[in-house]
């Protein structure tokens, strides 16, 4: 990325130093309960799927360590599973991927080399509102672990909102101490901002993504929708509800989280989504599950891999009952399909 104000030849040689071993974040090893393997399942799943011809999926690379670093990734609530390849260009470019990326994107007012945020459509539903004329996108923020639900399509405000309360570094990285003052507070958050966002909240339900992205890629396309259907299968026969259509629908009365555990309620809930081009095609199925920082383990107690996202690659319908009961339940990682993880810090964890 780059930054208008400044000479493009300057940020260049950063951002060349930041591909190297200076930008943020790195990767960090970190003392993760790990199991070789995935389990063998022990009940019927779907078979592996067939691939395109000259569309393998790669077996023999080693997958640590390979994700994108990212500092916090947007998950926007699209409603569907079907985007252009690009998909800032969805709907003739009238989308909030487009909005974000005009501002924190590369060449953006608020870019930032040295702070990724990574920007993917999914294919939960928007919250309903209590103003149903009023059209407005939901998102998901995590690591963070925050969803905010009512962004306003006619306001480009909340967009600017949602960048600059919530998306913004707190804390700018070294290497941009040669800003001006005026420059570096532009790129740092101001938390007066997120109180222009109405009704956001933390996040308590497991979130399981799917790459499911087939503009993009068609091996993703095929193992979206079959991977999806064997979590919602295999979930609820491990004592963890699925839950489904919107997180906060304002027509119900006292209307909440759906999913949020109270004082009497201690059963773990999941969602699950097909996401956009998150990388490594050739690795599918790609599977990121973000465990909340609230979640207990199948013991209840706390879970080891609270507020962490744990990307996983190859991931076959054999393997979800053993993703399910490892990382999940108990919180460990399996290190023959590891890819990386992130933590609430903005970590990006290997083994």
């Amino acid at each position: 990325m780059s930054l208008r104000p400044l000479a493009r030849g300057a940020w260049r040689r950063a951002a060349s130093r930041r591909r190297t071993n200076i930008g943020i974040p790195i990767a960090t090893r970190r003392c993760l309960n790990t199991v070789p393997k995935c389990p063998e399942p022990t009940c019927d799943c779907a078979d592996t799927p067939s691939m395109p011809w000259g569309k393998g999926i790669d077996t023999s690379a080693n997958l640590n360590g390979l994700i994108a670093s990212y500092a916090q990734q947007v998950l926007i609530c699209t409603g569907k599973d079907d985007w252009s390849s690009r998909i800032e260009e969805d709907n003739s470019g009238d989308n909030l991927a487009a909005d974000l990326k005009e501002l924190i994107g590369r060449g953006g007012v608020y870019s930032d080399p040295f702070h990724n945020v990574s920007i993917v459509n999914a294919s939960f539903p928007s919250a309903i509102s209590r103003r149903p004329e009023v059209q407005t996108s939901s998102v998901y923020l995590v690591p963070s672990f925050k969803y905010i639900p009512f962004l306003p399509r006619v306001s480009f405000d909340s967009v600017q909102a949602l960048v600059k309360g919530y998306l913004l570094p707190e804390k700018l990285h070294p290497m941009n101490d040669g800003l001006s003052p005026i420059h570096k507070d532009r790129l740092t958050r101001k938390e007066t901002y997120q109180q222009l966002l109405y009704g956001v909240r933390d996040v308590e339900d497991v979130l399981v993504l799917i790459c499911g992205h087939g503009e993009r890629d068609k091996r993703c396309g095929i193992y979206g929708p079959i991977l999806q259907e064997e979590f919602e299968r295999q979930l609820p026969r491990a004592g963890i509800d699925v839950l489904q259509g919107p997180a906060l629908d304002e027509g119900i009365t006292a209307p909440q989280l759906s999913g949020t555990t109270s004082e009497t309620q201690t059963q773990n809930t999941a969602r699950i989504a097909q996401i956009s081009h998150i990388g490594g095609h050739k690795y599918a199925g790609n599977v990121i599950i973000y465990l909340p920082p609230k979640l207990k383990n199948s013991a209840g107690n706390e879970h080891p891999l609270a507020g962490h996202g744990i990307w996983y690659g190859r991931i076959d319908p054999k393997h979800v009952e053993g993703v399910i009961k490892e990382t999940i339940l108990n919180g460990n990682v399996i290190a023959d399909h590891f890819r990386g993880g992130i933590n609430q810090k903005g970590e990006i964890l290997r083994i």
